[in-house]
């Protein structure tokens, strides 16, 4: 990306390298860990704080890693002035690109509802391993006092999304299935 603006990845960046610090692999594994905040490709999260460090809104220093150095970045005060003028911004409902509703939108397509319950399977899995991650998270998040009344908030409504899933597959699998 070669714009100058701000995008809701830059401001994810910015919040994940936050007042410690963080190097790109830091930010990878952190997004892998939280993918079920924000999914982006591992290669973003090594493109967009060299862009962000560009524009001032992240310092970059070498710091001595296991093998070889490693780019640590740290936020400026343009990126805190950043981070403080985005969260005060309305708020709308999060951009969805929900795969599984669609799935289930196509059913009609398919004339078989077996096909899509099917398809919906894995879905349970991914549902029962996004709360592991949370209750690992929820026990990472007492080492950050800093931040974690924010990350608990956060944890609580994911928590909450994903009984809405598990509820709302229970429905589809009680109105797909024969009898």
């Amino acid at each position: 990306m070669s714009s100058n603006t701000l995008t809701p990845f830059s401001h994810v960046v910015l919040v994940l390298v936050g007042e410690g610090g963080a190097g790109p692999h830091d930010l990878v594994r952190m997004a892998r860990e939280g993918r079920m905040y924000w999914d982006a490709a591992d290669s973003q999260y090594y493109a967009e704080p060299k862009r962000l460090a560009r524009l001032g809104y992240l310092t970059a220093e070498k710091r001595p890693g296991r093998t070889r150095e490693r780019t640590h970045y740290m936020l400026t005060d343009k990126g805190r002035e950043a981070i403080a003028a985005w969260v005060r911004e309305p708020a709308t409902y999060p951009r969805t690109q929900n795969e599984v509703i669609v799935r289930v939108i196509a059913g009609d397509l398919m004339g078989d509802d077996a096909a899509v319950l099917e398809g919906l399977e894995p879905l349970r899995a991914d549902l029962a391993d996004i709360r592991r991650r949370i209750e690992l998270a929820e026990e990472r998040a007492h080492s950050l006092p800093h931040r974690e009344r924010y990350l608990l908030l956060a944890h609580g409504l994911t928590l909450r999304l994903v009984a809405a899933y598990e509820e709302w597959l229970d429905e589809v699998e009680r109105k797909f299935k024969p009898g």
